[in-house]
């Protein structure tokens, strides 16, 4: 299973980044190799409009199957969810924490409901 993580910077050691779209970097964790892969978010971060679709499309593309992030938005859910993404929210600490975290079970599945996009 390939795992997205919305990190402040492009290491396991990095602090979760708290925004989706705008996020500084996602970070792919696969699961069958014990792999890490940095995605530079850049085109998210200097935009001014569709952030979130934008990371969403990136995500998507990579064959990630699960999320795990700060605090998601409607339009990024809608996007995620469309593609069959799992997305789990309120994570904190570093990348590879919200990793352990996430194993653990101890992040809450997003649902509509509660993608408001804030922190």
């Amino acid at each position: 299973m390939k795992i997205a993580i919305t990190a402040q910077g492009q290491t396991p050691q990095s602090t979760v980044d708290p925004r989706f779209g705008r996020a500084a970097w996602l970070l792919i964790h696969d699961d069958c190799d014990n792999s890490w892969e940095s995605i530079d978010n850049i085109a998210g971060r200097d935009t001014a409009h569709g952030a979130g679709i934008q990371a969403a499309q990136k995500v998507a593309d990579h064959g990630v199957e699960a999320l795990i992030t700060g605090a998601i938005g409607p339009k990024a859910f809608t996007s995620l969810t469309a593609g069959r993404i799992r997305i789990y929210h309120g994570a904190t600490g570093t990348a590879k924490e919200a990793l352990a975290a996430f194993k653990a079970g101890k992040l809450k599945e997003a649902s509509e409901q509660d993608a408001t996009g804030g922190v």
